[in-house]
């Protein structure tokens, strides 16, 4: 059994695997008040209610673009698991090149998607994650990781909204009955789904003419559902394919005698 960790700017995600299968899979809101020990409890809790306990874990990988919780975590997984997370970055095997102009800027989590992207999809391959930021990571036809764009996230353009006006009020993230919205709440939504849409199907469309017209486009992130089902420009919705990344790089960094 893996246990992989994907900690976020909004969301800490988790997996455990049997071999190549996701069994269990959590996601949390990330909490940078909380304690080495708050965490090292709420993990050994999931695991033992998924039916694992910490003896039957061959390994942990573990990925986080928030520098002040990553060693809470990591202290956690060593004082309730017994075990040291191997720990994402650019200078272990991944399976793909990194073509960026300093590999160690590229975010662990996007490290893992292109990991994942390259292994199961192939390329060229435009990955979009739709999480805190909307980021449009391009995989090219030979496996390398180019780069991409990165954005504020639809979740970020809605809070902006609402803290910089005074009179828009917060709304939930949906798609409204049409794009022309006849009341605020309505003309939010449009602007905020109908626009993010816009969005990524101009930036595949402008990453197609730099990768090929026959590029793949796979999404992922904790808001991909509310975005992907309303675009026909997306090819495969994977939600958890920095998960399948983390158990790749896992496997490819074992030395086997």
């Amino acid at each position: 059994m893996l246990l992989v960790i994907d900690l976020g700017n909004t969301n800490l995600t988790l997996g455990l695997y049997q071999g190549q299968e996701l069994t269990l899979h959590w996601r949390l809101a990330t909490d940078q008040a909380r304690m080495p020990d708050e965490y090292g409890i709420q993990i050994l809790s999931m695991l033992e209610h998924g039916g694992c306990t910490p003896d039957e874990l061959s390994g942990i990988c573990f990925s986080s673009v928030v520098p002040p919780l990553t060693d809470r975590i990591q202290q956690a997984c060593q004082t309730y698991l017994q075990r040291q997370p191997l720990v994402v970055t650019s200078e272990l095997k991944l399976g793909v090149q990194i073509g960026y102009d300093d590999p160690r800027a590229v975010g662990a989590d996007r490290l893992a998607d292109a990991a994942a992207t390259w292994q199961l999809y192939g390329g060229p391959a435009c990955l979009i994650d739709f999480g805190t930021a909307t980021t449009f990571n391009a995989i090219s036809r030979e496996g390398v990781y180019l780069g991409g764009a990165i954005t504020a996230g639809v979740g970020i353009a809605l809070d902006a909204l609402v803290q910089r006006t005074a009179k828009l009020p917060p709304v939930e993230l949906k798609a409204p009955p049409q794009a022309i919205g006849r009341n605020t709440t309505h003309a939010m939504q449009s602007g905020l789904i109908y626009g993010y849409i816009a969005l990524a199907e101009g930036m595949i469309a402008r990453f197609r003419q730099e990768l090929g017209a026959d590029t793949k486009v796979i999404a992922t992130g904790g808001l991909v559902n509310i975005i992907a089902q309303h675009t026909k420009a997306i090819d495969i919705i994977a939600p958890w394919l920095t998960l399948d990344g983390l158990r790749i790089i896992w496997e490819l960094n074992q030395t086997h005698d």
